[in-house]
């Protein structure tokens, strides 16, 4: 099996990035023929804002590169992650055009909401699900602009108009029932959505060891909830406070003025799991539905529990009482209780940890997601060539 790789990389590095590396090395590593298309965000500063605006909606620069690719490499199959904004739905007719499925990853709700996050005012916002978003122009949902909501929408509304994600996409890979209940009400075809999670491959984990404190991993940005861990920690003691915090990001201040947290930065991987296997519980109070944190994926595969929102795909990844504890989105006194009560109850969180692990070995590992994704890529195939 041959498999072109589409992704528009980000200007930061985050999950989906790492998605993309982890599953091209599966592949690799397991014998399938991997090539892969690129553009990266870096390079919008190269180019002016009406190229960016004409790209966002239909690239024919992309569509012509993958072209080649594809007249050159002859995969079997297409699998896009993100499209947005240099890659463009285009890709889709250059492989259509060739009879080769197209498999994409929904990694955000880019395709149903301008801001990908369906938030709004700190609150989940669903008034584009199932319509054309005209909506994210009128509240600004696209980092406060109006005109670049505007491009957005013209890349949904048109792309729709033109039966774009109906008829040229083989198979929709959302990360959990959730997100695919979804999609399937924003009006992509339910019989082409299949479920997929996001896998790392770890090592055992000893859950035995002594473990102390809470850690916090990812962009430091206000639909991650930041904001509520700061208001959780200012109302507890000072010794139930301690938690260290690996990521960047905007809101980086809220939490580094408050005593007991340590802010540690970027970290490469093996640092993280480290903290991992040290850390009695990962906070993950995002006020938005989230799709699949891999970071949930990494803290289960080190037997870490994880203290999350009970809101969106989060209420169903994290069982409450098992694999960790659910707090009320928003709600920072929930939250300071949550931590108070693991920081309390710490043989409680081990077991949980005991679970979590448990859990990742029988839905998380790189051996179940191969099996997967292989599965899905030779039921696109068949369909085309059928």
């Amino acid at each position: 099996m041959r498999v072109l790789i589409v992704h528009n990389k980000y200007l930061e590095y985050g999950g989906e990035d790492a998605v993309v590396r982890d599953e091209s090395a599966l592949l690799r590593e397991r014998g399938i023929e991997v090539e892969q298309y690129q553009r990266d965000n870096a390079d919008i500063a190269d180019l002016s804002k009406l190229r960016v605006a004409i790209d966002t909606v239909w690239s024919t620069r992309s569509a012509r590169e993958v072209g080649a690719v594809l007249d050159r490499f002859r995969p079997d199959v297409v699998h896009c992650h993100n499209t947005f904004p240099l890659v463009s739905p285009s890709v889709y007719q250059a492989a259509g055009q060739r009879k080769i499925p197209v498999v994409q990853s929904l990694h955000n709700f880019r395709l149903v909401c301008p801001q990908a996050f369906l938030l709004r005012y700190d609150k989940p916002c669903e008034a584009c699900l199932g319509s054309l978003p005209w909506r994210g122009v009128v509240h600004r949902c696209y980092r406060g602009s109006a005109a670049q909501s505007s491009v957005l929408v013209a890349m949904v509304g048109i792309n729709r108009m033109l039966g774009t994600y109906q008829k040229s996409v083989t198979r929709y890979v959302a990360l959990n029932d959730f997100c695919r209940r979804k999609f399937i009400q924003s009006g992509l075809p339910a019989d082409r959505i299949v479920v997929k999670p996001n896998f790392v491959d770890l090592p055992a984990f000893s859950t035995d060891m002594p473990r102390r404190g809470g850690l916090y991993v990812g962009r430091l940005a206000r639909e991650k909830g930041i904001h509520v861990i700061a208001d959780a920690l200012r109302s507890l003691p000072l010794a139930e406070r301690a938690l260290d915090v690996i990521g960047q990001g905007s809101e980086a201040r809220a939490l580094a003025e408050i005593e007991g947290v340590r802010m540690l930065g970027r970290q490469a991987a093996d640092q993280i799991y480290l903290a991992m296997s040290r850390a009695a519980y990962l906070l993950m109070p995002s006020i938005w539905y989230e799709n699949f944190p891999r970071v949930l994926v990494e803290a289960f595969g080190c037997g870490l529990p994880v203290i999350a929102s009970r809101l969106g795909a989060m209420a169903e990844l994290v069982e409450d009482g098992v694999t960790g504890l659910l707090a009320e989105p928003g709600d920072a006194a929930d939250l300071a209780a949550k931590i108070a009560w693991a920081d309390r109850n710490p043989e409680a969180m081990r077991e949980m940890g005991r679970l979590a692990r448990a859990r990742y070995e029988r839905k998380y590992t790189a051996k179940a997601n191969f099996e997967t994704l292989t599965a899905i890529y030779r039921e696109a195939i068949a369909e085309v060539r059928a």
